[in-house]
């Protein structure tokens, strides 16, 4: 496999560095806010389902596989914690796309010195929200798939890792289509590119998904991610795939 895991991990130390450049942090308060009042109620919500759910997974076991919930306890819990923090992402990128965005079209302006074609606001909001909703046509089924499989006794011991992997995939491709969107390329080219070198891609997406579970270090992880993947594709992707702008910011 092509790329390597500390790259993309490195590409995320340097997103979050990029946060304090000059004319950026306009479009970082805003979804700051967000991310702390969604972060607060999603954390609130998940602890209070925890025990509820374990009650759940031990009632399906027959008598002789009991000995099992001193198993499942632990991956019930991280199970949940894992859906949690990437439904709370979903949901969170959907919200802020509008901002993450602009926030891309600001860095990759800084990083070539050329800008992007303008568009109005009510124009980037509109493109920015379609294509949210086109990456969550892609990941709802795929994680209605991971949530049957953490539902079904003894497999569902392996449904965290596939979650995490998953996930890993997941996060890349969310943050690095900013940036492509922005350049006018299409849902397909974007996972073109998350192929190019995928343990870059995997490595990128594990230090997201960390950052999202560690307290305080959570409300900053969505901008260095923008910032991280946008250095990404300046650096390492855009060079493969010339900017496709006239094709009306493909969806």
């Amino acid at each position: 496999m092509k790329g390597n895991p500390f790259t993309g991990i490195r590409y995320f130390q340097r997103g979050l560095k990029s946060l304090t450049n000059p004319g950026l942090k306009r479009f970082i308060v805003l979804p700051l806010l967000l991310n702390i009042v969604l972060m607060g109620g999603v954390s609130w919500w998940g602890m209070s389902e925890i025990s509820g759910l374990v009650d759940t997974v031990v009632e399906w076991l027959p008598s002789w596989l009991s000995w099992l919930s001193w198993i499942l306890l632990p991956v019930a819990v991280l199970t949940l914690l894992v859906v949690v923090i990437y439904f709370f992402s979903a949901i969170l990128n959907l919200i802020a796309s509008p901002f993450n965005g602009l926030l891309s079209e600001a860095l990759e302006t800084q990083m070539t010195g050329k800008s992007l074609p303008e568009e109005s606001l009510a124009a980037t909001i509109a493109r920015t929200l379609a294509r949210e909703l086109r990456k969550l046509a892609y990941f709802i089924p795929r994680y209605v798939l991971l949530l049957v499989i953490s539902f079904i006794p003894v497999i569902n011991v392996a449904s965290p890792v596939l979650w995490f992997l998953f996930g890993a995939w997941v996060l890349t491709l969310q943050y690095l289509d900013y940036a492509m969107d922005n350049n006018g390329h299409s849902f397909a080219e974007l996972h073109q590119a998350l192929r190019k070198q995928p343990l870059t891609t995997l490595g990128f997406g594990f230090v997201v998904a960390i950052g999202f579970m560690i307290p305080i270090v959570n409300m900053l992880v969505m901008p260095a991610a923008v910032c991280g993947a946008t250095l990404y594709w300046v650096e390492q992707l855009k060079q493969d795939f010339p900017a496709n702008i006239s094709s009306s910011q493909a969806t």
